[in-house]
């Protein structure tokens, strides 16, 4: 059953980030993310996006502005503790090889302030083995034994093992073939509407985006310059640069259906 309350809003106020020499990796971005969207940030490389996503949980501080999540500056507590009511995931997963994949899921609850029993922590990971559809059986397992979405199913039960309210994900799918990348996809959407979950998606996939996320930001050198639906991103809404990422699903769409006729 959904949950009745959303996730976190998350807002970014005149925010940038500047490095030595006075390059822009984020340029005075000010932005607000309702809570329970599902929001994906897109733009060539270098352009902004999984810096922009980072500040969210200070893997990269700002130079310039603030940052909050459901109202409250992201600083008024220290990183690793918000890192903790924040779920991340990112293409290379990041497991512990040396520990099975029931130690790697645990692993948060364990540094957790509020540490369950080892009974409650093996009921959780059980939970979370079932709520990324991988068997109970697959706990035992180091990750080296496992597929890489499998893999990254791990990731996601391990971001969401503490019941974040957030869930951040940065290129999450970018080194997975395209079937399993489809299938990953679309068992996170399922998992943000069942869980009423704010997630802010950074992916160069612009399909992926369009088809995942209900509201789309595109970057440029370091800026927002486009904030659109996916409808009327495909009605031709969002400017030059932001079209220029939609005609490669739409040029890839033509060509399949070119090939049935």
């Amino acid at each position: 059953m959904p949950v009745d309350l959303s996730g976190p809003a998350v807002a970014f106020h005149r925010v940038s980030k500047h490095y030595a020499g006075g390059t822009a990796a984020v340029d005075d971005v000010t932005l607000h993310i309702d809570g329970g969207s599902f929001v994906a940030l897109v733009g060539s490389s270098g352009s902004g996006k999984s810096t922009l996503l980072k500040m969210i949980n200070r893997l990269a501080e700002p130079t310039g502005g603030h940052v909050t999540v459901a109202d409250t500056l992201v600083t008024e507590q220290p990183p690793a503790i918000l890192r903790r009511s924040i779920g991340y995931v990112f293409q290379n997963v990041g497991l512990f090889p040396h520990l099975t994949v029931a130690e790697n899921i645990a692993l948060p609850l364990r540094i957790a302030a509020d540490r369950p029993t080892a009974v409650d922590r093996d009921n959780r990971v059980g939970d979370m083995l079932d709520l990324v559809d991988l068997p109970r059986t697959l706990g035992a397992r180091l990750p080296d034994a496992l597929s890489g979405g499998q893999r990254q199913r791990v990731g996601v039960a391990r971001a969401l093992v503490t019941g974040p309210r957030l869930l951040l994900l940065d290129e999450p799918f970018g080194a997975l073939d395209p079937i399993t990348r489809s299938a990953l996809g679309d068992a996170v959407h399922a998992l943000h509407h069942r869980l009423g979950l704010t997630t802010i998606m950074v992916t160069h996939d612009m399909a992926e985006a369009l088809l995942l996320a209900d509201r789309i930001l595109v970057m440029s050198h370091g800026q927002i310059v486009a904030d659109e639906t996916p409808a009327a991103l495909l009605a031709g809404a969002g400017g030059d640069q932001a079209q220029a990422l939609v005609a490669v699903p739409r040029d890839q769409a033509l060509r399949l259906a070119s090939l049935s006729r």
